[in-house]
């Protein structure tokens, strides 16, 4: 039996490179709401996330850029990307010589999503689902986040279990473009002006940096 997760991105999506980031690849939409109907209609489920998943978000593409970079953030380490939508920033972790990378997103399509664009990129990453924030650090060496901090609440639980991570030992990066509730004090590591939709963002490009905990 086919994974119907799997048809609707093949039928709703195509596959283009990321522009700033030519090696990778990705199944992109070019209009959200479209998508948004077709995954209601074709999953037959009113309880779905928007399809973020099927664009490469501005944080995110500033945190794949620094890390291809910047290799020896990731290179022959363990690495968890939290709310990893599209897969990208794992797949960069993956090219910048990660040994081990594993992504996670609370929504399930986000799954169907990075298998596939893994194997567009010819990357293995694992996948965990579900809200770990509320959890023990994982046992990663390197934990990125990239457009986390949208929401007051989220970004809250987000910046704790981050926090969180980097007692524990971890290196822990995240890239945001300017959202409201980032948080305060953070290094910044670099920054990057990188083309967005205008379907997700207010402006077609946006000004990503890579911070530091």
């Amino acid at each position: 039996m086919t994974d119907p997760r799997l048809d609707l991105i093949r039928s709703h999506t195509r596959p283009f490179a990321v522009p700033g980031l030519e090696p990778i690849r990705l199944y992109q939409a070019d209009e959200l709401t479209p998508l948004w109907t077709a995954t209601e209609s074709d999953l037959a489920d009113r309880q779905l996330a928007p399809p973020f998943w099927a664009f490469a978000w501005a944080g995110g593409q500033g945190l794949a850029r620094f890390l291809l970079e910047h290799p020896a953030t990731v290179a022959g380490k363990r690495v968890l990307d939290l709310a990893s939508g599209s897969g990208l920033v794992a797949i960069a972790a993956v090219l910048a010589g990660a040994a081990q990378v594993t992504a996670n997103d609370i929504d399930p399509t986000c799954e169907a999503a990075i298998a596939l664009n893994a194997e567009l990129n010819d990357v293995r990453i694992d996948f965990t689902g579900g809200d770990l924030l509320g959890g023990a650090s994982p046992e990663s060496d390197v934990v990125l986040a990239g457009d986390v901090f949208y929401e007051q609440q989220m970004a809250q639980r987000f910046h704790a279990f981050l926090l969180d991570c980097r007692r524990a030992g971890a290196a822990v990066f995240a890239g945001d473009p300017g959202r409201a509730y980032v948080p305060a004090g953070l290094e910044l590591a670099a920054e990057y002006a990188v083309p967005t939709s205008l379907e997700i963002e207010n402006a077609a490009v946006k000004t990503a940096r890579v911070l530091r905990y």
